[in-house]
């Protein structure tokens, strides 16, 4: 009786050594599910902040006034400031439409106003600084004031540097309309939307509340 032969491994091909390769989702590229993750890690350190800021608004502050008494915030720059970001996120949607549409026209325009409307929101946010009559130094509402709106600032200052090089791409005409081929456009338009989300959260606690 004849023994059945076992294969041997490497026989009929090239043999795998090391791990298997990772399996990469139909669903979801890997572009995007690294701004995604990235945008959860900072929206816990959004949260670290905010937790802060309430916390000295219960303890620090015994007479119940919000801010102290000596604090004045410019609410009406501020609500102008909030409106100019929260523009921004229509002009980046109509880009990202656009490059999905083969719209070359409405991207480069759409990527052009985001980034104007973000650097006038920074603009605005550094002259409130420069003339708002305190800073980082005076007391726990000053650093707590700085310390949120300041990181809020860096994150619209990240975002600038990504629509920078997107406004330049799409100059050069490197977007098609295939899925993977405005991705340097729909990245930088995720992370645009977190960036406006976040101040809507900053204007309506530090302002408003």
């Amino acid at each position: 009786m004849e023994s059945a032969s076992l294969p041997v491994p490497g026989a009929h091909g090239h043999e795998h050594h090391g791990p298997p390769e990772a399996n990469a989702s139909s669903k979801i590229d890997r572009q995007t599910l690294g701004i995604l993750l990235f945008i959860v890690s900072e929206a816990m350190l959004f949260g670290a902040f905010f937790a802060s800021y309430f916390f000295l608004r219960e303890v620090s502050n015994p007479t119940g006034a919000w801010p102290p008494e000596g604090f004045e915030l410019p609410k009406l720059v501020a609500g102008i400031n909030t409106a100019i970001l929260v523009s921004s996120s229509f002009t980046i949607h109509w880009a990202l439409e656009g490059a999905r549409k083969g719209n070359r026209n409405a991207m480069k325009m759409g990527l052009m106003l985001t980034w104007l409307l973000g650097a006038t929101f920074l603009f605005i946010q550094i002259n409130e600084y420069a003339h708002i009559g305190f800073s980082a130094r005076d007391g726990a509402f000053g650093s707590i004031f700085y310390g949120l709106t300041g990181l809020h600032g860096a994150h619209v200052f990240v975002g600038l540097m990504l629509l920078t090089f997107a406004n330049i791409r799409a100059w050069r005409g490197h977007f098609g309309t295939k899925a993977e081929d405005h991705l340097g456009v729909e990245v930088p338009g995720i992370y645009w939307h977190f960036v406006d989300v976040m101040w809507i959260v900053v204007y309506c606690a530090v302002y408003i509340l």
